[in-house]
């Protein structure tokens, strides 16, 4: 995989709910803060030579959380959801 210092990419979100969306040709990514949906675009046309028909951007807040007695949170982050055409596939292995 070539990967460059500007990859607005971080990794492919791996959840239930991504597992089902990737059965629809949809594939979630988190991405930086920063990136926009072209920058997201060409990245994943250049490294997974596919082309995507849309990409959407989600920023997910960051939530309080108690466990085991302890006060902490979960961190926020920003999400791509990658939509291919029928038929096109990105390798996640």
């Amino acid at each position: 995989m070539n990967i460059k210092k500007d990859n607005p990419i971080k990794k492919l979100h791996i959840t239930e709910k991504a597992a089902i969306a990737s059965e629809s040709n949809a594939y979630i990514f988190e991405v930086e803060k920063s990136a926009t949906k072209t920058r997201v675009l060409r990245q994943i046309e250049e490294t997974y030579k596919v082309k995507p028909m849309k990409v959407n951007m989600v920023n997910v807040k960051a939530t309080r959380i108690f466990s085991k007695g302890k006060m902490g949170k979960t961190s926020s982050m920003k999400k791509a959801y990658v939509y291919l055409k029928k038929g096109d596939t990105i390798n996640v292995a």
